[in-house]
């Protein structure tokens, strides 16, 4: 590292003392470590949205396929996140934010991560193949090594626009959702796809602008990192001026009526605020709040697809 660089980062230790002591004492099994290493909290939200899209796909499903359908989305997206956790190992350790994950702090052999991420990923492929839907299973296959390998392996520490492109296998649960339903993927399903597309560049680059010192350390060509924050700004706020009109496409396509619309404005409308904040802030005070925005964005982007569908027309 050169010397300008050590200047710029804050001085930390490597690890805190109790990932020291598991390092010494090797490994130890913790039954949690199990359920962290799938990334929960990303999973829960790939689990909703492919919920959504199998909710909202016309036709019908029993409803045991359905549970098997989104049980396999959840295995998968958590074999996708062990089998990055395993990749990521050595970045891990260099990131405050990751660096007490089970791997880098020493309670979980790398080796174990891998069997047991590629171990739910066959798992999950094969349910779905033989309960759900053949197409639902090649789009969750399609899905796991477009992460896993496009991503993680090839995109991720190579370009700055991995975000970009690697957003896609995050924007996939929907249309997968969809497909367990009608053995097909059609207009609306893509609608679906291409709001949860726009979505990640603009939710990515906000965590970046704050995290900045840690891809910096870890050597991630993060967009902040290679063409710096100005830039990242301007890009948040044209994948924000480009998510407010696709997220309006379901009301196009008549998936939605005014009840979504309205929501949809209002959500988009906070998102651009929000944007406008970080595009004209010259320090990152104001990119963790639109982080935080940005997940409940999505969230009730979601719920109101739903509850226009399924709800507003019983009442």
């Amino acid at each position: 590292m050169s010397r300008t660089t050590s200047k710029i980062l804050p001085a930390f230790p490597a690890k805190s003392a109790r990932s020291r002591k598991d390092a010494r004492e090797g490994p130890r099994f913790r039954a949690v470590d199990y359920a962290i290493i799938l990334k929960p909290n990303v999973m829960s939200l790939v689990v909703f949205t492919a919920l959504v899209g199998l909710l909202l796909a016309p036709g019908e499903i029993a409803w045991w396929r359905a549970v098997v359908a989104v049980l396999c989305i959840a295995l998968g997206a958590g074999a996708a996140g062990a089998i990055n956790m395993w990749y990521d190992r050595d970045i891990d350790c260099e990131m405050r934010r990751t660096r007490e994950r089970p791997i880098p702090a020493g309670r979980m052999p790398p080796r174990i991560a891998l069997f047991y991420g590629t171990g739910l990923a066959l798992v999950s492929i094969a349910a779905m193949a033989a309960v759900v839907h053949p197409l639902a299973a090649a789009l969750l296959a399609t899905t796991l090594l477009y992460y896993v390998v496009i991503y993680t392996v090839w995109l991720k520490r190579r370009t700055p626009q991995n975000i970009v492109i690697g957003g896609a296998s995050g924007a996939l649960p929907p249309v997968i959702g969809w497909a367990s339903v009608t053995g097909d993927v059609g207009p609306e399903a893509l609608a679906l796809f291409l709001i949860i597309f726009l979505w990640t560049p603009p939710h990515s680059w906000a965590l970046a602008l704050f995290r900045r010192q840690d891809y910096l350390r870890a050597k991630v060509p993060m967009l902040p990192v290679v063409a710096g924050e100005r830039a990242t700004r301007n890009q948040i706020l044209l994948y924000t001026l480009l998510l407010i009109p696709a997220s309006l496409l379901p009301v196009a396509l008549g998936m939605s009526g005014a009840v979504y619309a309205v929501a949809a404005l209002v959500l988009g409308g906070l998102f651009l605020r929000h944007a406008l904040r970080v595009w004209r802030d010259e320090t990152d005070r104001s990119a963790r709040p639109m982080f935080g925005y940005s997940i409940l964005y999505l969230f009730l982007i979601f719920v109101f697809l739903l509850a226009d569908s399924l709800i507003v027309p019983l009442i």
